[in-house]
């Protein structure tokens, strides 16, 4: 399993009964997670001293608890800032654990003897977008949401980059993608982390099942003549590691190189588990 091990402002404290508790930067979250099917005593300290805790409904969705919390705060990961705040769908605008493919994905570009292009895809708020941008390389970033790009903006800002080559993109990500084909662009390196379900911008619907193998496809398309890497991670049941290395395999063969999958997850703090918390699959050369 590929850990993020390298947080200071984070930590899964303990998890129990279908809920993580969690320590981002200065305040205690509780928060639901379908991987915790155990039930154990919830002795750790943060349990009782929470500043927000969501509540899963068992019509679906559900709603936050707030106790002592801010409308929004900040975290850091090496050089990057990123500003939280809890809102609809249980999330605070990062996902901790996508931190194990900002350090690969940096390195890689670090090593790299020429300039690198990196297109990132449904790029939320812009983790591995900055950490690209970071590492010396030029970043298209895709997100079909205005608001998710704004945050993603703000968190460049934050973290110095303001003037750094990032393209700043509110679009649906297979038009994009499509029309970039038509174009003749090419970028060295892809990274993706798709929805189970979404809509574009213009109500484009997107269903991962349906859409990930032909979009894999797609994106092959836009690949320099030697790509430096291609990341996909997946959040969706039934996507399993090895799915998404045979995905990449049978679109990726051609340039040779190096494939590898596997859970991606974050150690717990109070008994030494690990939390899986999705699946990746990376190309390499």
């Amino acid at each position: 399993m590929w850990l993020a091990d390298g947080w200071k402002d984070y930590e899964v404290l303990d998890c129990s009964s279908g809920e993580k508790l969690e320590r981002w930067g200065n305040y205690i979250l509780v928060r639901p997670d379908p991987q915790v099917i155990w039930n154990t005593p919830k002795k750790a300290w943060g349990w009782q001293k929470r500043n927000g805790h969501y509540h899963r409904s068992s019509k679906g969705g559900g709603e936050w608890e707030f106790f002592d919390l801010p409308k929004q705060w900040s975290v850091h990961y090496r050089n990057m800032t990123f500003h939280l705040k809890p809102f609809h769908f249980k999330h605070t605008g990062l996902f901790p654990e996508q931190a194990v493919n900002w350090d690969w994905c940096a390195k890689k570009i670090k090593q790299c003897s020429y300039p690198v292009k990196v297109l990132n895809l449904f790029a939320y708020t812009g983790g591995a977008t900055l950490s690209a941008a970071m590492a010396g390389a030029s970043v298209t970033h895709v997100d079909a949401s205005k608001g998710m790009v704004t945050w993603a903006k703000e968190n460049a800002v934050s973290s110095g980059l303001k003037d750094a080559p990032i393209r700043w993109l509110v679009d649906d990500c297979v038009k994009f993608v499509e029309r970039e084909i038509r174009r003749g662009s090419r970028y060295d390196a892809i990274i993706m982390d798709p929805p189970s379900y979404g809509r574009g911008p213009k109500g484009e619907i997107w269903k991962i099942e349906e859409s990930i193998y032909s979009f894999i496809q797609l994106c092959s398309r836009l690949l320099s003549d030697h790509p430096l890497f291609f990341v996909i991670n997946s959040y969706t049941t039934g996507l399993q590691p090895a799915v998404l290395a045979y995905m990449l395999q049978l679109e990726l063969k051609r340039f040779g190189g190096k494939i590898s999958a596997d859970e991606i997850g974050i150690p717990v703090s109070s008994n030494g588990f690990i939390l899986p918390c999705g699946a990746c699959g990376r190309f390499e050369m």
